[in-house]
C-alpha cells in the first residue's frame, strides 16, 4: 500500500474467487464508512473529488475499481453479474466495524441496490443512488452501451480518445489538460490506447449498464429500509420524471437531489454541487461520530 499527501492509501482486497480489487482508502476508520462505486466503463478516479470532500467531512472512505475495471482484476470466466459485484463488495467490507453508507453511480448504484436486496453484511445504514433508478430510460441506457461498444480498435493517441469523449458528452467542456484521461485507458504493446475495462462485461448477464433487470431491481427496492438519496443530473438521458416517480412509489421515503447542468456523469459534470448534496445527506443520516457496530450488525 502507498499513501498520498492527503492520507489516502492504495489497498488491495481479494475476493472469494481470488480476484484482485484495488481501492483507495482514506479517513478515520473509527468513523462511518462511505463506499464509492463507480459506473460501468469508469474507474475509481471518477470519484477523486468526492473522496477528498468526504474524508474532509469526517468519514472513512473506500473508493474501489470494480471487477474488470481500472487496476482491479478481470473475471477469469468473463462473468460480471450484479451478484458477483455484490460478492466483491462483501470482500471489501469484511473487516469494517462502523456504519456503512453505499454510494453508487449507475452500475455502482445497481450493485448497491442488489447488495441491500441480498442482505449484505455489514448492512447499509444509508444508500445514495447517483443518476440511476430501478427502471432507467431505455434510450439513454442504449446510448451508453453503444458508446462503450465503440472504438474496439482503440485510439492512436490520448487526443483521439478525448475527441470521442467530447462527441459523446458535448455539454461538458473539454479539459485543457487531457492527461487525466490516461487513467481510463490502457496502453497496450501495439502502442494504442484502449478503455480500461473488460469488454466482456457487455455480454450476457454481465451488462454493465442497467436497463434489462428492472423487475429485479424493484424487488430489491422493496427491501430498502434505510435513508436513500437519488442524485439526479437534470440533463441526464437515463433518469426521467416518470422513472423517479416509479422509484418513489416503491420507496416513499426517497429523497431526491437535483443537479442542474449535469448529465449522467453527475460527479464529473458538477463536482462541487454533487459533493455538497451527498455530504449534507450523510451528515443528517450517518453523521461522523455514529457508533461502531456490534457483532450482529447493530450499533454499540
Amino acid at each position: 500500500m502507498s499513501n498520498d499527501k492527503n492520507g489516502i492509501e492504495r489497498r488491495d482486497f481479494r475476493t472469494a474467487d481470488g480476484a484482485l480489487i484495488v481501492a483507495d482508502v482514506g479517513g478515520d476508520p473509527q468513523q462511518p464508512t462511505v463506499v464509492l462505486m463507480h459506473g460501468g466503463g469508469q474507474t475509481r478516479h471518477s470519484w477523486s473529488g468526492a473522496m477528498r470532500a468526504l474524508v474532509n467531512a469526517g468519514y472513512q472512505v473506500i473508493n474501489f475499481d470494480a471487477r474488470g475495471h481500472g487496476e482491479s482484476g478481470w473475471s477469469p470466466d468473463g462473468r460480471y453479474s450484479p451478484t458477483s459485484r455484490v460478492a466483491d463488495l462483501a470482500a471489501v467490507l469484511k473487516d469494517i466495524q462502523s456504519p456503512v453508507a453505499l454510494v453508487g453511480a449507475s452500475m455502482g448504484g445497481v450493485t448497491a441496490l442488489f447488495a441491500i436486496g441480498e442482505d449484505i453484511r455489514p448492512p447499509a445504514a444509508a444508500l445514495v443512488m447517483v443518476d440511476i433508478v430501478p427502471r432507467p430510460d431505455p434510450v439513454g441506457t442504449k446510448k451508453i452501451t453503444a458508446f462503450m461498444q465503440s472504438h474496439p480498435e482503440g485510439f492512436a493517441t490520448l487526443a483521439a480518445a478525448a475527441e470521442a469523449v467530447s462527441a459523446y458528452n458535448p455539454h461538458r467542456p473539454r479539459p485543457k489538460d487531457i492527461g487525466g484521461l490516461a487513467k481510463n485507458l490502457r496502453k497496450r504493446s501495439d502502442g494504442r490506447y484502449y478503455w480500461h475495462w473488460d469488454p466482456r462485461m457487455l455480454d450476457g448477464d454481465g451488462q454493465s449498464e442497467p436497463g434489462v433487470m428492472a423487475e429485479t431491481l424493484i424487488a430489491c427496492t422493496r427491501k430498502v429500509r434505510v435513508p436513500t438519496l437519488l442524485v439526479r443530473g437534470l440533463a441526464s438521458e437515463v433518469v426521467t420524471d416518470q422513472s423517479v416517480e416509479e422509484f418513489r412509489h416503491y420507496l416513499p421515503s426517497l429523497e431526491v437531489f437535483n443537479v442542474p447542468n449535469a448529465g449522467h456523469m453527475v460527479a464529473g459534470d458538477r463536482n462541487d454541487a454533487f459533493n455538497d448534496g451527498v455530504v449534507q445527506f450523510l451528515r443528517r443520516h450517518v453523521p461522523p461520530g455514529a457508533g461502531r457496530l456490534n457483532g450482529h450488525g447493530g450499533e454499540r
